[in-house]
């Protein structure tokens, strides 16, 4: 059914049909309309303008009175592991204690603990439990959301994660792209075998997700005592092959090359760059590689935030995600992501916003579809109370300002 959503007091984030990924000084930029009106017709935004221009309404139109609230485009969220069988709150305790995440690692915990908790998961508890933390993730304002595998680390299993990716894209209202991150970390079967891993998940993983039709990227840990730089264009070759685009972890802990070697190897996006090197900064002027940033991570586990400010300052298209996972970034809150990115990374209200909408939607490969208001885009919106202006957005950072979401054109 069609929808007039009249008496907006701020309608924000206007941009052209299939309007892409904004650069440097453009993220400054916020179109918006005071006192506006916004039509939508099925999934999609059908026309949009001020008060003093509202059409008149026709037959089989519902009107809703907005009362001034504020409405912009619905969160993406480009970065998250949010299929996974349990949380870690016990590795929280030792971080309290004083242990590093890579020392919890060593010990045990870290992203083997998640992988062993969930290889004895049944598919189905997977999934309710899933769905649930994606209707979550709705309520918040996010409706476009990238989710990864990874806590399988055997065939079988990552398997079993991407099918639930699957079925969580087939019955959500959320816009949903998946990842098949198979080198997320080495299994304790392949602990002296680091290769015969790689090889298993570029001959047999690989292939078998792009028959299935499981994932619209990959994706690998570039990380000391994880996967080398070499193993990461190993597997954005084995992608491409099947014409899936790389969206890889690097920088996170260490500088190795990593982010020089995806942007001339077309990785769509290079996230956490916690540690930039003047090479890395220099390989992303200039290229439509996105860096996403993941101050959520940085909060949580009390490392380096990535020099967001410095990227943007250079150029450089910048994207924010969550990186909701139960080991290094346990929330999902845009709201809070956007104002750590100001606070602690020294973005304008306006670059954050657009971070968090129109580009984390160019980094998921769908800004023609989701992250601006544009005519034929669909109808995924996010509407708060009346706000004094942009900035209290992030300003405001422990108070929930989105009271309610629309995802293609229909009221969650």
């Amino acid at each position: 059914m069609a929808k007039l959503l009249t008496n907006i007091g701020c309608l924000l984030g206007i941009d052209n049909p299939g309007g892409g990924l904004k650069k440097g000084v453009e993220m400054r930029q916020i179109n918006q309309i005071d006192n506006a009106w916004l039509l939508t017709e099925g999934q999609f935004i059908a026309d949009f303008g001020a008060m003093t221009e509202l059409p008149e309404a026709t037959a089989g139109v519902e009107i809703v009175d907005l009362k001034g609230a504020w409405v912009f485009p619905a969160f993406c969220d480009p970065h998250t592991h949010l299929v996974f069988a349990a949380s870690r709150e016990g590795e929280f305790i030792d971080k309290l204690n004083g242990l590093s995440y890579e020392q919890i690692a060593a010990n045990g915990g870290g992203i083997l603990n998640s992988a062993a908790k969930l290889q004895k998961m049944d598919e189905a508890i997977l999934y309710e439990q899933s769905a649930w933390r994606l209707q979550q993730a709705a309520l918040q304002g996010i409706g476009a959301i990238e989710i990864k595998s990874g806590y399988g680390l055997t065939l079988a299993d990552e398997l079993k994660m991407l099918r639930v990716i699957r079925k969580l894209k087939e019955t959500s209202s959320v816009l949903v792209k998946a990842t098949c991150l198979g080198l997320h970390a080495i299994p304790r079967e392949f602990k002296n075998n680091k290769a015969a891993y790689v090889n298993l998940v570029i001959d047999r993983l690989i292939p078998q997700v792009a028959a299935e039709g499981l994932a619209d990227f990959v994706d690998v840990f570039c990380e000391t005592n994880y996967f080398s730089v070499e193993d990461m264009v190993a597997v954005i070759a084995a992608g491409d092959k099947y014409g899936l685009k790389a969206k890889v972890h690097v920088n996170q802990f260490n500088a190795l090359g990593g982010v020089k070697a995806a942007v001339q190897h077309g990785a769509l996006s290079v996230d956490h760059l916690e540690v930039m090197e003047e090479e890395d900064l220099v390989a992303l002027q200039g290229s439509n590689t996105m860096a996403t940033v993941l101050p959520g991570c940085s909060f949580y586990l009390r490392i380096p935030y990535a020099p967001a400010r410095a990227m943007i300052d250079r150029g450089v298209g910048l994207a924010i995600a969550s990186d909701y996972n139960p080991g290094s970034s346990p929330s999902i809150n845009p709201e809070l992501n956007m104002a750590l990115a100001c606070i602690q990374q020294r973005l304008l209200p306006e670059e954050a916003l657009n971070a968090a909408t129109i580009n984390a939607a160019a980094a998921m490969d769908c800004a023609a579809e989701v992250g601006s208001i544009a005519i034929k885009k669909r109808a995924n919106l996010a509407v708060t109370r009346a706000l004094p202006s942009l900035a209290y957005l992030p300003y405001a950072f422990g108070e929930k300002k989105v009271i309610r979401t629309m995802l293609n054109g229909t009221f969650i």
